[in-house]
């Protein structure tokens, strides 16, 4: 079983996927805590894109020099077999940013 930790950035591969769901292998987020990740075989996963519009659900990140944006408003439940490579971890700011919009899209 694989062993990721809760906002550090793997490449998922989402494939297959139906109507509107964002597609192929991509960089997500593990926002799920720890004390899920660590015993089960799923994790939660918000996706990443390299393009977007400024939606209030996208946080912006830098992955690699590069402006990118983690899509709130995908996130879904994978199994771990989906992992196909572990990353880094996103910086301070960025984790605190996605608290918040995941706090005001889910919870207020």
């Amino acid at each position: 079983m694989k062993r990721v930790r809760q906002y550090q950035i793997v490449i998922v591969n989402l494939d297959p996927i139906i109507g509107s769901e964002i597609k192929k292998t991509r960089p997500c987020v593990v926002i799920s805590p720890d004390e899920m990740n660590k015993p089960l075989n799923t994790v939660i996963i918000a996706p990443i894109t390299s393009k977007s519009k400024p939606y209030p659900t996208r946080v912006e990140i830098e992955v690699r020099k590069h402006q990118n944006w983690v899509v709130i408003d995908q996130i879904r439940i994978i199994d771990k077999k989906r992992i196909v490579k572990i990353g880094d971890y996103l910086k301070k700011g960025e984790i605190i940013r996605i608290k918040e919009v995941l706090k005001e899209t889910l919870i207020d």
